[in-house]
């Protein structure tokens, strides 16, 4: 069985979310990292990076949320998160899903919840939203990330719009498309009950 080491609302929640939509049984446990949990000795003898997510498998403790989606839609084929007879299809889940991990994640971050100067924070808040941009006029296909079907890419994705809704950023005149998509995947059963277990509510 899987079990994930998950930090509340932070971008764990992707990994949570299939795990729930994919309806195999997992175990879920916290880890506070305002508190520091995440360098306790034996949480660090599992994962040297110090960080959520963790995903404990059955081969062994899995970091890196693209790699943990990437693992979970190909062992569980039968929940179709990932196409599994498509390789430009699979590459494009991979490309999207590694954008947001490399680019919207790190830059949006950093506005949100570093202690920033005005001057640096008004030019974070640019950056950012070039990179949401991208996703609004480009990559967001509609009604889901990759189109029609519903994908690793559409959990992770929301992670993001909701923490942009949260700070101020997806302002609807001017990114109808994520707002939309944000509010598509929180009406999902699942992702009701991912917010229902972590405490938080849709925004």
């Amino acid at each position: 069985m899987n079990k994930l080491y998950y930090s509340t609302g932070a971008c764990s929640l992707a990994g949570h979310i299939v795990l729930e939509e994919i309806g195999a049984p997992y175990e879920l446990e916290a880890v506070n990292l305002n508190a520091g949990e995440q360098k306790r000795p034996e949480f660090l003898a599992m994962s040297p990076k110090g960080s959520t997510p963790v995903l404990l498998t059955e081969h062994g403790p899995l970091t890196e949320n693209v790699a943990i989606l990437a693992y979970l839609a190909a062992t569980h084929p039968e929940a179709g998160l990932a196409p599994t007879d498509d390789a430009w299809a699979s590459a494009q889940l991979t490309s999207f899903n590694g954008f947001l991990g490399s680019s919207v994640h790190p830059n949006i971050g950093k506005l949100l919840f570093y202690p920033l100067g005005e001057a640096e924070k008004a030019a974070q808040r640019d950056v950012t939203l070039a990179k949401l941009r991208l996703v609004e006029d480009h990559l967001l296909v509609g009604p889901w990330a990759l189109g029609e079907a519903y994908s690793t890419a559409d959990p992770y994705l929301m992670v993001f719009e909701r923490w942009a809704r949260q700070g101020g950023l997806l302002d609807p005149a001017g990114f109808p498309r994520m707002n939309a998509h944000l509010d598509a995947v929180q009406a999902r059963p699942a992702v009701q009950r991912v917010f229902d277990q972590e405490g938080i509510a849709k925004v």
